[in-house]
């Protein structure tokens, strides 16, 4: 896929079957639990149940092929610049609470 093309439902989600033959698109980070009994229920989080045609190992394979997806995406990404990392320690006084460079008062160290 190219950075720059637009995911298409079977990207960004991945597709099921429901018993009658008619295909949906399932966020897969929303699968709370996927049973047999005997036929193959998906649960997501808030309660919602699907039946579908697909067997457990045929929905955990379409889950595994997204987050692989998903992941060779981060890591074709290329970032221009990134920001300047921060210091493990700071030369003088700390300012906590700053929030985009504002200014705030300057505490010492040890919190008093």
């Amino acid at each position: 896929m190219e950075s720059d093309a637009v995911p298409t439902d079977g990207e960004t989600m991945i597709l099921l079957t429901r018993l009658n033959g008619s295909t949906f698109a399932v966020n897969p980070d929303l699968i709370e639990r996927i049973q047999e009994q005997p036929d193959t229920t998906v649960v997501l989080v808030d309660g919602t149940t699907f039946i579908v045609s697909e067997s457990i190992d045929e929905v955990i394979e379409e889950i595994a092929e997204y987050r692989a997806r998903v992941i060779a995406l981060a890591h074709a990404m290329h970032f221009e610049s990134a920001p300047a990392p921060v210091p493990a320690t700071a030369t003088g006084p700390r300012r906590f609470g700053v929030v985009d460079g504002a200014k705030s008062p300057v505490r010492p160290v040890g919190g008093r």
